[in-house]
């Protein structure tokens, strides 16, 4: 297995166990209140479910198990499966730290760095996309 498809299983397991976190304090709130207002945390739980945990499984998967773009490059252009692991997680953990911020502190300026944040996801998916889209192919 690649090293760039090892990197995202691992993170995808990571975001998994974190989310596993951030669910068991909000469901735990009613009767132990952890935190104020666990509520605003869920937002941050399905986009660690979704982006952090699911998704990188899915992208690191398909790095690796998609037929070869070409002999000399299988996987396509591995620089631009890094840039979509950094730009990602950088996004996602941007999205994990800002997300609860504004909601706790709502007359904060957090939608600059959650539009950042937002922007940084969208481009990581656009990449991928970029990256992938010639692996799909008929036989």
């Amino acid at each position: 297995m690649p090293k760039i498809c090892r990197y995202y299983i691992k993170a995808g397991m990571l975001y998994f166990v974190l989310a596993f976190a951030v669910g068991l304090i909000m469901a735990l709130h009613p009767f132990v209140p952890l935190i104020p207002n666990a509520a605003a945390l869920r937002p941050v739980f399905f986009h660690m479910v979704m982006i952090g945990w699911i998704s990188q499984l899915i992208i690191g998967v398909a790095i690796w198990m998609f037929p070869k773009y070409t002999r000399d490059m299988p996987r396509g252009n591995d620089r631009l499966s890094w840039a979509v692991f950094v730009t990602l997680n950088v996004g996602l953990a941007l999205r994990v730290v800002f997300e609860p911020l504004a909601a706790f502190n709502p007359g904060g300026d957090f939608g600059l760095l959650l539009t950042v944040s937002a922007a940084l996801q969208l481009a990581a998916g656009w990449m991928f996309v970029l990256n992938t889209w010639g692996r799909v192919k008929e036989r």
